[in-house]
């Protein structure tokens, strides 16, 4: 028997109540056999980007970012759009990313993402893959789906509870651990 791949699952999201945070959540319950899926929950805590800032030690909130993202073998994203472009706390998130230099960082580590937007929110995800690909993350394009989420899909426990929602998101991360593994 193999290790199961482990999936760090970030929300571009502050709010709450989020429906890309409830995709995440049920990720994480909906996970297949092989996959370990954890979701991130440090985005609020995280300090604005300052090259300065980017040396040893690290602000100890940027320092359990990167050691979360070390230990996982692959990266699942679910945000939303903002004013046409990525949330900037998700912004500053994936900048704080770009100058981990060690290994298991985000260097050409799998990631995807699920838009959860029934608009489709389209410039915030061509941002993102944008951005991944200045921090020379390998994009799994057969991973990335756009799966419409609307408040009433989430039940009152914050999971999504449309079973044919909850079969697309395990599809992803069934499409991530397979490329993680490759």
């Amino acid at each position: 028997m193999t290790d199961p791949c482990r999936v760090l699952l970030v929300c571009g999201s502050l709010r709450s109540k989020s429906t890309n945070a409830a995709v995440l959540r049920t990720a994480q319950r909906v996970a297949p056999q092989r996959v370990a899926a954890t979701v991130y929950e440090g985005l609020g805590t995280l300090p604005h980007f300052n090259p300065d800032d980017d040396v040893e030690p690290l602000p100890p909130a940027v320092a359990k970012l990167r050691a979360a993202i070390r230990r996982a073998d692959a990266l699942c994203f679910s945000t939303p759009e903002y004013a046409g472009a990525l949330p900037g706390a998700f912004k500053n998130l994936l900048d704080w990313t770009i100058g981990d230099d060690q290994r298991g960082s985000i260097y050409e580590k799998p990631v995807a993402w699920i838009n959860t937007s029934p608009r489709g929110a389209a410039e915030a995800h061509r941002s993102l893959r944008i951005v991944l690909g200045y921090a020379h993350a390998r994009v799994v394009d057969s991973a990335c789906a756009a799966i419409p989420v609307r408040t009433a899909d989430i039940g009152d426990d914050g999971l999504i509870t449309d079973p044919t929602i909850r079969v697309a998101i395990a599809n992803v991360l069934a499409q991530l651990a397979e490329t993680a593994a490759g």
